[in-house]
């Protein structure tokens, strides 16, 4: 069988490397806040070009408290777009605000700026675009239109660490980025984890004491905060996979655009990738009409393959409450009918990336037959 993502293969890759971080770590006996959390946030900062980075415990918790630090809560709306994975949605609700839903372009998965633009109201505080799948949202437009109407810009680069728009990494553009380094993601640690990067000493400041119970001088808080920590196992990890992280997103280019060449030449629409973006690939997800014919053909030949997202945020149950019906937001649902990713991981070998066209290709076959 060929998975999704191989994260023992990983792990195998950089054995040594990451057995000797976590032995020191262990050896050390200080296990939060440390000198590895520490070295991480500036390590991070450096590599996406931002002045501050603040570890928290997961994606979402560097979401909602990035939601908190620019003081979005009841009555306040943010614009996210109709398909992404449900968290981003959820922050918002988390905070008392409520997520307003727009619809993405077909081809590349991000928020549709019209839409955007469509959706704004007197309520709007802010907007999340999110870079999903490894491509990169169209930021120029959007922060052009956000700062028009003085909204806060929160990218949700969750599954992008490393892309670029024009030159510039993802997470760096808008006023706070959000990461997630749960295990699968492409600078991912062996358990959850997050980052939330800024330029603004403000929100960095308030960003510190939200993810620590609210305080800045210890056991003194200020405000209602949490207890969201990147521990310094996980950091200690992270390090070492930085070091990584732009070879294996190489690598991960290097597969995406040989599977489609094949696959175009199959006639099938594969991922498009502008001139002026690199797409990281985080997963490489094709468009279906019999999907489920053509996941469940993949399976009988070995070849994992999943759903990336089988319903769309504005039709999950906590949702429920601000009224959307199917049929809202057409693009973000035919996309949850029709989407599904194959396997594409830094450590896939060429017999694997073979194996995986070729059964992809008699899937098709059958599925059509």
């Amino acid at each position: 069988m060929i998975p999704l993502v191989d994260l023992t293969a990983q792990y195998h890759s950089i054995q040594a490397e990451m057995d000797a971080a976590v032995h020191a770590v262990l050896e050390k006996g200080h296990f939060i806040l440390g000198p590895n959390v520490t070295a991480l946030e500036q390590e991070v900062a450096e590599y996406l070009g931002v002045k501050h980075g603040i570890g928290v415990a997961s994606g979402t918790d560097a979401l909602v408290i990035a939601l908190r630090a620019i003081g979005v809560g009841p009555g306040d709306e943010v614009i996210v777009p109709a398909y992404t994975f449900f968290a981003t949605a959820g922050a918002v609700m988390l905070v008392g605000g409520r997520p307003v839903f727009a619809d993405i372009y077909p081809d590349t998965y991000c928020l549709d700026i019209q839409q955007f633009a469509d959706h704004i109201t007197p309520k709007t505080k802010a907007v999340i675009p999110v870079h999903l799948y490894g491509h990169p949202a169209d930021m120029a437009p959007l922060l052009e239109l956000a700062h028009a109407h003085g909204l806060k810009v929160i990218e949700d680069n969750a599954q992008a660490f490393g892309a670029e728009y024009h030159g510039q990494k993802t997470g760096s553009m808008g006023d706070i980025g959000c990461l997630s380094f749960f295990p699968t993601k492409n600078l991912g640690g062996s358990g959850d984890g997050g980052m939330i990067v800024t330029n603004e000493p403000g929100i960095a400041g308030r960003v510190r004491m939200l993810r620590t119970h609210g305080w800045e001088k210890k056991y003194f808080p200020e405000m209602l905060g949490y207890n969201s920590r990147l521990d310094e196992l996980q950091a200690a990890i992270l390090r070492v996979k930085l070091r990584h992280v732009d070879a294996w997103n190489d690598r991960r280019r290097g597969i995406a655009h040989h599977y489609s060449e094949h696959l175009a030449a199959l006639g099938l629409d594969p991922p498009r990738e502008a001139d002026h973006l690199k797409h990281v690939y985080h997963l490489y997800t094709l468009r279906f009409k019999n999907r489920d014919r053509i996941k469940a053909e993949l399976k009988n030949a070995g070849i994992a393959s999943d759903v990336y997202y089988p319903q769309p945020p504005h039709l999950a149950d906590p949702c429920r409450l601000y009224g959307y019906r199917p049929g809202a937001f057409p693009i973000a649902e035919q996309a949850s009918r029709e989407a599904l990713s194959i396997p594409l991981y830094p450590e896939m070998n060429e017999t694997q990336v073979t194996h995986v066209l070729d059964s992809l290709q008699n899937s098709l076959e059958k599925a059509t037959a």
